[in-house]
């Protein structure tokens, strides 16, 4: 008989682990599984979700977002079209997505600090290189109050043609920003100009968008479409359609060629698009021969060499926006002889031409520096499409340009501890 051998497997694995291991690869394959499904299950979501309230801007037929109705950028992704010609090019398809989950509300001023107010050291020294000559401003000549350059009022600056429609199902304002002709020239060593546009809903702010930069172009095609969600069609008589022109400047402030307004109360989308043409004009910042009073209130401690400068308020401000009111602030310069060694400046105040600031400034003056000491307001006009424009100047000091100011300072000096306060007449800046 034949001996029998018992065979045994190579690896002898108990059940219970390999239990263990069969659980353990099962719950792997159905994390990784469901970890796919949701990934998978998000994007399809963002794809078809439509962010409430905003607005598209629609460039060549394709839906973009090019910035978010509080002015703060958020793009995900940015994709350009490098074929074609040049000019093709800078016209190409452009897709840039961003969303916001809600229309942003008004600009609101900041309020004024309830806190103690500010002190500031001034570095007064009698040597702050070349002296301004007695004839020149207190504004530093290199300050930014200056006028950008414009065309001259004999040049023709053209026609702008857009369209205006409206959705109802989705309420929606559309206006598409098709182009522009004759447009002045702006560059003289290029004999041409680099247009792009501002548009703002009036009389609120709310909206403001603007197109891309044609280069070298008289004659620049946008083909733009920005849409609006959230605007009932029962507000649109209300609204006003304002075009800023302007020519891209690399190396300095843009240029302002001109600019277009259109009142929605003699436009009736209901029926289908709406085609106009607009001649470009120049822009009208309304001036009066008054520039306004600003009320200011000032106190010298004799003891702690320390001056306190309030501004109050203002009153009868000159109409600087298209809205027929302005945003004003105050920036109090503050010279030792025609040097500024401080500055400072208020919160703006929206919307009104009799603003309420109530803010101080603290300085340390020693005494026998007064003499020499001029305190100079600027009553500026803010505007966040283009520059800033000074309504109006108040200097009060050593350099008082009017009886009354020298008599405002006289009586700071006169009378120590005691807060003088007094309205002035603004002079042309």
């Amino acid at each position: 008989m034949a001996e029998i051998t018992s065979v045994h497997p190579g690896f002898d694995v108990s059940p219970v682990v390999a239990g263990l291991i069969g659980a353990t690869v099962l719950v792997v394959s159905v994390s990784v599984t469901v970890f796919v499904w949701t990934c998978c299950h998000q994007q399809a979501e963002k794809k078809h979700k439509t962010p409430p309230y905003k607005f598209i801007h629609m460039l060549k037929g394709i839906s973009i977002y090019p910035e978010t109705l509080s002015n703060k950028k958020k793009i995900n992704r940015l994709r350009r079209d490098k074929s074609g010609t040049p000019k093709e090019a800078a016209r190409g398809n452009l897709l840039v997505e961003a969303a916001e989950s809600g229309l942003a509300g008004p600009d609101k001023a900041p309020l004024a600090p309830a806190v103690a107010p500010r002190v500031e050291q001034l570095p007064i020294q009698v040597d702050y290189g070349d002296e301004l000559s007695p004839d020149r401003s207190l504004t530093p000549a290199g300050s930014k109050t200056s006028s950008p350059s414009s065309p001259g009022d004999d040049v023709t600056l053209g026609e702008l043609t857009f369209s205006v429609d409206y959705n109802f199902p989705k309420k929606a304002l559309v206006v598409t920003i098709q182009e522009a002709r004759g447009l002045p020239v702006m560059d003289e060593h290029t004999q041409s100009s680099d247009p792009y546009i501002k548009m703002t809903i009036l009389p609120d702010k709310r909206h403001r968008v603007k197109t891309r930069v044609l280069r070298k172009t008289l004659e620049p095609v946008f083909d733009e479409t920005f849409t609006f969600y959230g605007i009932p069609y029962s507000q649109l008589q209300d609204l006003v359609l304002h075009f800023l022109v302007l020519s891209f400047d690399r190396f300095s402030r843009d240029d302002v060629i001109g600019e277009v307004v259109v009142p929605l109360a003699g436009v009736d989308p209901s029926t289908g698009k709406v085609q106009l043409t607009r001649e470009i004009l120049k822009r009208n910042i309304q001036k009066c021969l008054s520039r306004g009073e600003l009320q200011v209130s000032l106190s010298y401690q004799p003891v702690a060499q320390r001056m306190t400068v309030v501004v109050l308020k203002a009153r009868h401000l000159p109409k600087m926006d298209i809205t027929g009111l302005s945003d004003p602030y105050v920036k109090v310069n503050v010279y030792y002889g025609r040097k500024r060694i401080a500055k400072k400046k208020t919160h703006v105040k929206k919307c009104t031409l009799n603003p309420v600031f109530n803010e101080s400034f603290i300085y340390d003056v020693p005494g026998e520096l007064l003499p020499d000491v001029s305190i100079e307001f600027l009553v500026i006009d803010f505007d966040r499409t283009t520059k800033n424009e000074v309504v109006g100047r108040l200097i009060l000091g050593a350099h008082s340009a009017t009886p009354a100011g020298a008599e405002h300072w006289r009586e700071v000096c006169d009378s120590p501890r005691k807060p003088v306060a007094k309205w002035h007449s603004l002079s042309e800046y």
